[in-house]
């Protein structure tokens, strides 16, 4: 009988949701869902004093706007609960008492200061930097000791010398690492909550979860997870490390590459389903080269397909994406999603002018606004068409009204202009630019007192 999969996100909330983080989660999600099994999500908050509740439930929400919806976990509950580590505390304590009764976890009493001045000698000697075992053996009168003194240990795994660790990767393939490599290392902090090293993995075989994926910096993590869970004899879940996302010039992306978290991309009106496009093709070869709806995605993801090489951010794919998504919204989702309450008429003149939001005011402005200060090239065409133009422009209007049709040809017997020479300045003295949705249907959604204005504004001033 084969295990049910299940896959896991377990983020800290230290802060906004990265890209990062929401594509191995979005990837989590949809090997699940493609195998019919489960998505936990698991609140990494031992960190107390970086963890914050804001930052928890924001998360949460963009997961949720991301509609990565979760099967086991914070609001929803599940038989592993509680889903957040900072409440399994009593978990931890029994874990942590097998290991030490097992003599598979030892206190440590080294200060910062020490613990540096080691690190810093085993350089001096080329040797890479690693806990020197120090405290591994100290009789119970030295620990008596060092309590006396009003050390606060932590609690050290016992790394068994000689030991080779070896797991197959689902993206790396065959890993193999040397316990001679690895320092016995820290799986309780002073203050008695849990290091990473420990809850992550603990956790992952306690809840049943049988894939994690990660980013590849967690690679170098996993054999000393793996030792853990083999002392505790708790089942091993398998790893799968995607390549970390970087920027367009192949850097780790970061602020200075603009916007990097959910929440920016979500507040400047990006679509959820065009990050999630995006996000499908970073790192991941899909079958498909167009858009894929949210709900096709599973039966397009394949595991398998993971890649080793970094994956390249670029804002402007997301734009391909984000322009395709708006494509297939119609009129009423597109005036909701401006936040607009302008005309459906409105709303389908300037869809192929918006990419977001804030993109449309300028439209709304040149209906019924004030428009900005023309510029360099635009008081160019003006100053060459001549006040005459426009007032004979100004003229012409008074007989088509918003009949542009019939505006252009008054305004073409009377100045002789034709093409661009005509159509030009008067477009940029309408709307301010040179470009954009159709002229007939802007004018048509103008009053005739503002088109009369701006026309008889460059009558008197050009």
């Amino acid at each position: 009988m084969s295990i049910p999969l299940v896959t896991r996100f377990a983020p800290s909330p230290t802060g906004s949701l990265h890209l990062g983080n929401a594509r191995t989660a979005f990837f989590s999600h949809l090997w699940a869902r493609k195998l019919g099994g489960r998505f936990i999500l698991r609140i990494e908050d031992t960190d107390v004093e970086r963890s914050d509740l804001r930052h928890r439930d924001a998360l949460m929400a963009e997961l949720r706007w991301l509609g990565l919806d979760w099967d086991e976990g914070p609001e929803i509950g599940g038989p592993s609960a509680p889903y957040s580590q900072s409440e399994r505390g009593s978990v931890y304590r029994q874990l942590f008492d097998r290991l030490e009764d097992g003599g598979q976890a030892y206190a440590c009493y080294c200060t910062a200061d020490e613990l540096e001045l080691s690190r810093k000698l085993q350089r001096m000697a080329g040797k890479p930097p690693r806990y020197a075992g120090t405290c591994r053996e100290l009789t119970a009168a030295q620990r008596a000791e060092r309590c006396a003194r009003g050390l606060r240990p932590t609690l050290r795994f016992a790394v068994s010398p000689g030991a080779m660790i070896e797991f197959t990767d689902f993206v790396h393939g065959p890993q193999r690492f040397s316990s001679a490599d690895i320092g016995d290392f820290i799986i309780r902090r002073e203050d008695g909550t849990a290091a990473f090293f420990f809850c992550n993995a603990v956790d992952d075989a306690v809840m049943g979860v049988t894939h994690v994926l990660r980013g590849d910096d967690h690679l170098t993590n996993t054999p000393r997870q793996l030792m853990l869970l083999d002392a505790l004899q708790l089942r091993r879940p398998g790893y799968g490390h995607v390549a970390l996302l970087v920027g367009a010039d192949g850097a780790p992306l970061s602020k200075r590459h603009g916007s990097t978290s959910v929440g920016e991309f979500r507040a400047r009106g990006f679509l959820s389903a065009a990050l999630l496009n995006h996000l499908f093709r970073l790192g991941h070869t899909s079958d498909v080269d167009g858009w894929l709806a949210v709900r096709d995605m599973p039966a397009h993801f394949r595991p398998e397909h993971l890649g080793r090489a970094s994956a390249r951010f670029e804002e402007s794919q997301l734009m391909h994406w984000q322009k395709e998504g708006l494509q297939r919204m119609s009129s009423a989702e597109l005036r909701t999603w401006m936040g607009s309450e302008d005309s459906i008429e409105f709303i389908e003149l300037v869809r192929h002018n918006v990419v977001l939001p804030a993109d449309a005011a300028p439209w709304a402005a040149v209906v019924r606004g004030e428009l900005p200060p023309l510029g360099q090239e635009e008081e160019r065409v003006i100053a060459a068409a001549g006040p005459e133009f426009f007032d004979a422009a100004a003229d012409a209007l008074n007989q088509s009204g918003s009949d542009l049709k019939l505006l252009t040809k008054i305004l073409k017997e009377r100045t002789g202009r034709k093409g661009a020479d005509l159509f030009m300045p008067l477009r940029i003295a309408l709307t301010g630019q040179a470009h954009g949705p159709e002229l007939a249907p802007l004018l048509k959604l103008m009053s005739p007192e503002t088109a009369r204005r701006r026309l008889e504004t460059y009558a008197r001033n050009s």
